[in-house]
């Protein structure tokens, strides 16, 4: 196969031109730069792309060629993405990016052009629109000329060491957008138990019967070996209720993003599987955001979510949302085996007494209830308030989550728990 990144050769005296690909040589003209800006857009936008996705996208854009945008879309898909969750992000930035003819000479700058004749888009997801962002220049210099803008806007080391271990209520906002996209990467692996449906294995206590005699029809009948069947692994199912009051405010939304992503498929035996999750925002109501979570999208959830909350950033009433959930929604608890994860600081007004029936109720039907809260950041944290006391002496264990390192060590606290 030809390179397809090497120089044409020169014509010989005496014989006309040859006829070059319309791409140009990809590393004197434009079609480098212009893939290369276009990653790093997507690297900005959250969308994981190392250089050897980059160059994976100049080869299948040599191959597929120019001519089709459809087909060129395709295939850079193809190549850049390895999440679902991503597709749309990288659909809208694509269309964004290269709609404009001589976009080429502008690229380089990060700004978004304006077509003559052509109507911007009506909306635009925030991580299409922080990307195609232009840098901003820091204080005391100049902004650098357009062809001399340096495209790449990562983190250094130690910048990124102080975020992970940044208190989410003290981040400012450009960090706090930047500590949203951390958060949205990190796994939560949960701990999984035997289901009642099998397959074929090799330590299984039954025999499989169908398989073991078709094996041995393949070998004239004689008995090779017992194929066996063993039970299958499932994830436990999980119910997350999220506080959103006022003193909750900057960390729900953070969180609300780590529970979509980290939760939205999870591998066992070698298969991604869809988990049994179910997620409630409470302050003075419960609300709930299955509808939201059905979105494959995490910008479009929050979105979505935002909508359904009433109550937001108002008071909390841990004990009457229980009791909703008590009412209208206690399928969600299935067999005594749902992880409850309440993500509160305990701040409730409501009364210690209705809150403590409640919690009861929900922890004879659950397998374990977990309280996240964000006040442990306070070194020697006690919870003295009246509601708080409640849920900690219910809770099988508080655990802390104001920080992205904490949400790192979240899935091994819970697996050495369930443990216990």
């Amino acid at each position: 196969m030809p390179d397809p990144f090497a120089t044409p050769p020169a014509p010989l005296p005496g014989h006309p031109p040859q006829r070059v690909s319309p791409l140009g040589d990809a590393r004197s003209g434009k079609l480098a730069g212009n893939l290369a800006a276009f990653c790093r857009a997507l690297r900005r936008a959250g969308v994981p792309v190392d250089a050897a996705r980059i160059a994976l996208a100049q080869q299948a854009v040599q191959m597929v060629g120019v001519a089709r945008k459809d087909d060129m879309a395709a295939a850079l898909e193809a190549v850049l993405l390895s999440r679902a969750q991503d597709r749309l992000v990288f659909r809208e930035l694509f269309a964004a990016f290269f709609r404009d003819p001589e976009l080429a000479s502008k690229l380089l700058a990060q700004m978004l052009p304006r077509a003559e004749g052509r109507a911007e888009p009506p909306r635009q997801r925030p991580r299409v629109r922080e990307a195609l962002q232009p840098p901003r220049p820091q204080a005391g210099r100049e902004a650098a000329p357009e062809q001399q803008v340096d495209l790449d806007a990562a983190m250094t080391a130690s910048r990124l060491q102080r975020l992970r271990q940044a208190d989410f209520n003290q981040l400012s906002a450009s960090e706090y957008q930047l500590v949203e996209r951390l958060v949205r990467d990190i796994a939560l692996p949960l701990p999984s138990v035997p289901s009642r449906r099998t397959r074929v294995g090799g330590r299984g206590a039954r025999i499989h019967w169908a398989r073991t005699l078709r094996q041995a029809a393949r070998h004239g009948g004689d008995l090779v070996a017992l194929q066996r069947q063993e039970r299958r692994r499932q994830p436990l199912p999980l119910l997350v209720l999220v506080d959103v009051s006022g003193s909750m405010e900057r960390y729900a939304r953070l969180l609300l993003a780590f529970v979509h992503a980290a939760t939205a498929r999870v591998r066992l035996d070698g298969q991604a599987r869809q988990l049994h999750r179910q997620v409630f925002a409470f302050g003075t109501s419960l609300t709930d955001l299955g509808p939201a979570f059905k979105e494959s999208d995490t910008d479009a959830m929050l979105q979505r979510a935002g909508q359904a909350i009433r109550d937001y950033a108002g008071g909390t009433r841990l004990g009457d949302s229980l009791a909703c959930l008590r009412r209208q929604h206690a399928r969600c608890l299935v067999g005594r085996r749902t992880l409850v994860l309440i993500v509160s600081d305990g701040l409730d007004t409501g009364e210690p007494e209705d809150l403590a029936r409640e919690l009861d109720w929900l922890k004879r039907r659950c397998r374990r209830l977990l309280w996240l809260n964000p006040l442990l950041r306070f070194d020697g944290y006690q919870p003295s308030a009246r509601g708080a006391a409640v849920l900690h002496h219910a809770a099988d264990a508080m655990l802390a989550v104001h920080n992205v390192t904490k949400l790192q060590q979240l899935a091994g606290a819970i697996a050495d728990l369930m443990k216990q």
